[in-house]
């Protein structure tokens, strides 16, 4: 392990002493608020601060009383997977109000608390900013009252506000992610996957309502992730005559066989001219032209229900933990800063220029300008748009880009030259695989590309399982688990004679290939067979798909988001089989082989106590105060400790082993049980991220293909042997990105098969924190308050947040 270096602060040196930060939650609720609630009291008590609750919003601000109350460490325990906000949200009038402002300054000051963090949406962030703003005044005129003493104004002389956005609907601007947002999604998928079998028994049509009364991001997302038909949103209204062409294309479809058809309305639909498109007009718009037996789901308040998703409970703690140190180092000159999402990173931002970009995209979207207004919703929500445009709606051949134009004149000079790409998977099985595959194959058609899919990786590959796959073949692939091409792992280098044989008889110009290490090495050894097999001699690019996510060059590989959320739902249920019971500790086994990133991000989201990994070597020493910790933690005040283990962190100190250790020291205070997850991590439906990631990333990969296909087009033949011509796409720290596979060598530890370095680490402190232990907490990406991006450079352009 790195030593800490000059960037980490240490538990001494983050003081927060004297300080008092209060938090509440405002407007409507979302799943992880309360996540976010807890990241924020641990990590206020972790630097010495008082840390209290405000009850009910800015309405228990303004009331006081029991509504403000000292948080203890325990008063968190067992909210991190509740939805919703167990300290409650009220909408307040009051708060509006001048007088509203001073009671609830009042009420602040007399309990020292000069340090807000506001958990909600844009509203909820303005009103704090405004109480910020007026603070000094407000404190004056306190003391000309009589409220407060004349040395308060000093002693309390600035408030200071952090704020987390807490919205399902995706709707600020600023952050990639709005803390709840990926659980609605959950809520949706949840209910389209079930819909999909009913409507396909009785061949119906169903028109899906979701939530999204001025951003259509639900909306969008969702018809990404399902693969619907067509999807209706308020910030890009159909253009004239759009029912005639819905409804062909629903037609259209139903004649090719399919027996079903989802359409996703947001409930801020709107057309060109500003009029409702509401569910019921669209299904009775289908009934009256088509005659398709059609029925309306509305989904409402299911979306803000349930428990929180693990990648929401994974962004709310880091944004509680990111809040504190945000309000640790605030000074009377520090604007009021909004915590975002931006790729894999936390960023600050802000506060007022988040709001007032997010009341430009309703500004523009009132003057009908709806493309700037798409642009502005920021690069995740352009590119959502341009990603379900590209692979609901095939379009003629003269509507393709200047690059397919390009190849189909190439194709025409060099009739040999006919671009074929073939798509496999590789490695293990990962849900997201087959959104992937289908992205591929119809971006690829969509292009001008003749798409062959490959049976059982290289494998079937030197056997010649290879054979054309159309548009129509891939529907509905979006909500399958596993792998429907069938995966091994196998490498090419034992056949690569049979697979450059195969290569020249198809006429093979390009390879995608979707999978997990295995698949990284497999174009490594591709790379090196160039030299002696022209057929090799191909653009090639690898898109991570693992849910082990030890793949060198990416933060996220696709099918580690649905295991994550397997490992979370499993440890809630396993941890409530001890409800009512005596104490009682779980010790967890978790996939990965030798990369801890399943144990670690999967015991943030589930609230272990600790994570054992091999990259962070741990000796009987570690394991005997570990236990010791838990020991003291039941004594006084949890009932429930939880423990995961990454299946190859060490050889001795096994599974079974530490069930033992924990189960004889642990005597007479709690017992312990264990449980192996196994393969059900690599199993189900994928998570909406997985099937959204796989999507986007896919069609990337293949824009990438389509592009190098003509760079690398000479005399009658594709031939590309230079390095940048088999890549890897990756997701690094904010952007998607192209790397040659040779380039990736010296960052790849070969004989444990992991990344040497890996971002998710820094995460473990936080686990640590929120687990009440003393440790260093790596604050090197933190501390910088940047500016909202307006237009992002283009290689930002692909949001791993969806």
């Amino acid at each position: 392990m790195a030593q800490p270096d000059s960037k980490k602060i240490f538990f001494e040196n983050l003081s927060g002493a004297g300080k008092a930060i209060a938090v509440l939650t405002s407007g409507g609720d979302a799943q992880g608020m309360n996540a976010a609630v807890r990241a924020v009291v641990r990590m206020g008590l972790y630097v010495g601060a008082k840390v209290y609750f405000i009850h009910e919003g800015y309405q228990g601000m303004v009331d006081g009383g029991e509504n403000i109350r000292e948080a203890t460490w325990e008063s968190v325990s067992s909210m991190l997977q509740v939805g919703g906000t167990v300290i409650g949200s009220a909408r307040c009038k009051e708060f509006r109000t001048h007088e509203g402002r001073l009671k609830a300054a009042l009420n602040l000051v007399q309990r020292g608390i000069t340090n807000l963090c506001v958990i909600g949406g844009d509203g909820s962030l303005t009103g704090a900013n405004l109480f910020r703003e007026e603070w000094s005044g407000l404190l004056t005129e306190l003391v000309e009252q009589g409220s407060i003493e004349a040395d308060a104004v000093q002693k309390y002389s600035a408030l200071h506000i952090v704020g987390m956005v807490g919205s399902i609907d995706n709707d600020f601007c600023g952050t990639d992610m709005t803390i709840g947002t990926d659980s609605a999604l959950h809520r949706i998928i949840e209910v389209v996957d079930a819909i999909m079998t009913t409507a396909q028994s009785h061949q119906r049509t169903f028109v899906l309502e979701v939530m999204g009364r001025h951003c259509g991001y639900l909306a969008l997302v969702s018809a990404l992730a399902c693969g619907a038909d067509w999807v209706l949103i308020p910030e890009m209204p159909p253009e004239d005559g759009w029912e005639d062409k819905m409804c062909q294309k629903l037609s259209a479809t139903r004649s090719r066989g399919t027996r079903l058809n989802i359409i996703i309305v947001a409930e801020g639909a709107i057309d060109r001219h500003g009029k409702p498109i509401t569910s019921s007009l669209v299904k009775d718009l289908v009934v009256k032209c088509l005659g398709f037996d059609t029925r309306v789901t509305i989904l409402g308040h299911v979306q803000r229900g349930g428990t929180p998703s693990a990648f929401d409970r994974i962004l709310a703690s880091r944004m509680g933990v990111e809040a504190v140190l945000a309000l640790l180092e605030t000074t009377a000159n520090t604007p009021a800063c909004v915590v975002s999402l931006c790729g894999n990173q936390s960023v600050r931002l802000p506060l007022m220029e988040c709001v007032q970009m997010t009341q430009e995209v309703q500004k523009a979207m009132d003057e009908k300008r709806f493309e700037e207004a798409v642009k502005l919703r920021g690069r995740s929500f352009e590119n959502n748009l341009k990603t379900y445009k590209l692979l609901a709606h095939r379009k003629p051949e003269s509507e393709l880009p200047i690059v397919i134009l390009l190849t189909f004149l190439l194709c025409i000079l060099h009739p040999q030259s006919n671009f074929n790409v073939a798509v496999l998977n590789v490695g293990a099985p990962a849900a997201g695989m087959n959104a992937a595959v289908r992205s591929a194959v119809r971006v690829g058609i969509s292009e001008g590309h003749k798409m062959f899919a490959v049976n059982d990786g290289f494998e079937g590959f030197c056997k010649g399982q290879i054979k054309e796959i159309k548009w129509a073949d891939v529907g509905g692939w979006t909500g399958q688990g596993g792998s429907l091409l069938g995966t091994k792992r196998t490498l090419p280098a034992k056949h690569v004679d049979k697979i450059a044989d195969q290569m020249r008889k198809h006429n093979i110009n390009a390879l995608l290939v979707i999978g997990g290490f295995e698949a990284f090495l497999s174009l490594l050894e591709l790379l090196t067979a160039r030299g002696k097999y022209d057929e090799l001699c191909v653009p090639m690019v690898m898109v991570p798909a693992t849910v082990s996510n030890n793949v060198p060059g990416s933060d996220l590989s696709i099918g580690a988001d649905t295991a994550l959320n397997a490992i979370t739902t499993t440890c809630d249920r396993i941890k409530q089989s001890a409800s009512g019971t005596k104490r009682r500790v779980f010790i967890i086994e978790t996939m990965g082989g030798y990369c801890g990133y399943l144990a670690s991000v999967g015991g943030l989201a589930a609230g272990a106590d600790a994570a054992y990994i091999y990259e962070e070597p741990f000796d009987i020493r570690d394991l005997q105060a570990n236990v010791e910790h838990l020991t003291e933690k039941m004594k006084t005040s949890i009932q429930r400790g939880l423990v995961l283990r990454n299946e190859n962190s060490n050889e001795n100190y096994t599974t079974d082993f530490i069930y033992q250790l924990y189960t004889e020291e642990g005597k007479g205070v709690f017992d312990c049980r264990k449980n192996v997850l196994g393969h059900m991590q690599q199993g189900g439906a994928p998570s909406p991220f997985d099937r959204n990631f796989g999507t986007k990333i896919s069609a990337k990969a293949m824009q990438w293909i389509s592009k190098k296909l003509v760079e690398t087009f000479r005399q009658g033949r594709v031939f590309a042997n230079t390095e940048d011509s088999c890549c890897l796409l990756g997701m690094r720290r904010r952007a998607l990105v192209f790397q040659p596979v040779v380039q990736l060598k010296d960052e790849t530890d070969f004989v444990h098969r992991i990344p040497k370095e890996q971002w998710w680490l820094k995460l473990r402190p936080l686990m640590k924190i929120l687990a009440k232990y003393k440790t260093s907490y790596d604050v090197s990406d933190s501390g910088q308050l940047e500016h909202v991006m307006r237009n992002r450079p283009k290689e930002l352009d692909a949001s791993v947040a969806m």
